[in-house]
C-alpha cells in the first residue's frame, strides 16, 4: 500500500471537519474523492500534506508514518500537492515557478531533465516560459500548477479541483493530461467536483459527506449507483 489514511479526525477550532476517515491508495492507481462543497475533501489533502494536523488517527506513506511531519518533509518523502486555486507566484516567470517546485531536488541535471519533461507535457509553457505567471489564462495556470508539482519528482501527486473555473474544452484537456500522467506511472489522488470525469478516470473512489466517507467503489460501480446518479449526475 502506498498511502494509508486510518481513522483521521480533523477539526477547526472545535468544529469537526473530518471524522473517522479511512482510505488507501495503491501504487499506480488513480483514486478520486468526490462530494459536495464543504464535505471536507480539500481538508483531507491538506492533512496528508502536513498543512493541517489530525486530532487523531494516522497517515502512512510507503510504510512510514507521516502525520506528524511538516509540509516540506512530506514533499521530501515523495508527495506533491497541487492546491485548489493554483497558488502560483504571479510576479515570477513560468520557468521560475517551475524551478521553485524542484526546491527539494539537488541534482541539477535531474532538474533540467524534469523541466524538459514538463515542457514536453505542456508545450505552451515552454513557448511562454519567460512570461509572468499572472499573465496566463486559467487553463494555462492550471497546467503550470500541475507542472510545478511534478518538478518535485513525487511518487504521489495530489490534485485539488484541477478543473475548477475552466471551460468545458479545458476541463477535457486537463483530464486527458491527468490520464496521461497516470499512464506514465504516476500515482494520483484526485479531489474533484466534476463527478462524471473523476469517476470515469479513476480506479477507485470514495464519496465524502459532512466529513465522513459514506460509500466507496470502483469508478464504474459508482457511476452506475443510484445514489451517485441522483445526487451528483442529475439522472
Amino acid at each position: 500500500m502506498m498511502l494509508e489514511v486510518r481513522d483521521i479526525t480533523v477539526d477547526y477550532d472545535g468544529v469537526v471537519a473530518l471524522e473517522g476517515v479511512s482510505f488507501s491508495v495503491e501504487r499506480g492507481e488513480v483514486v478520486s474523492i468526490i462530494g459536495p462543497n464543504g464535505a471536507g475533501k480539500s481538508t483531507i489533502l491538506r492533512t496528508i500534506s502536513g498543512l493541517l494536523r489530525a486530532k487523531s488517527g494516522s497517515i502512512s506513506f510507503k510504510g512510514k508514518e507521516i502525520h506528524n511531519l511538516p509540509p516540506y518533509r512530506v514533499v521530501e518523502h515523495g508527495i506533491a500537492h497541487t492546491m485548489e486555486g493554483r497558488r502560483l507566484f504571479g510576479l515570477l516567470s513560468i520557468e521560475k515557478n517551475l524551478l521553485l517546485g524542484a526546491y527539494t531536488q539537488k541534482n541539477k541535471s535531474s532538474i533540467h531533465n524534469k523541466l524538459e519533461e514538463i515542457y514536453a507535457l505542456f508545450p505552451i509553457l515552454k513557448e511562454r516560459r519567460k512570461q509572468l505567471a499572472q499573465t496566463l489564462s486559467g487553463g494555462e495556470q492550471q497546467m503550470l500548477a500541475v507542472g510545478r508539482s511534478l518538478m518535485a519528482q513525487p511518487d504521489l501527486l495530489m490534485l485539488d479541483e484541477p478543473s475548477l473555473g475552466l471551460s468545458p474544452v479545458l476541463v477535457k484537456k486537463i483530464f486527458e493530461t491527468v490520464k496521461d500522467i497516470n499512464q506514465k506511472g504516476m500515482t494520483l489522488l484526485l479531489v474533484e467536483q466534476n463527478v462524471r470525469e473523476a469517476l470515469e478516470l479513476c480506479n477507485r473512489a470514495y464519496v465524502l459527506q459532512t466529513g465522513r466517507i459514506v460509500t466507496q467503489g470502483s469508478g464504474k460501480e459508482l457511476l452506475s449507483s443510484d445514489l451517485i446518479r441522483k445526487a451528483y449526475l442529475g439522472i
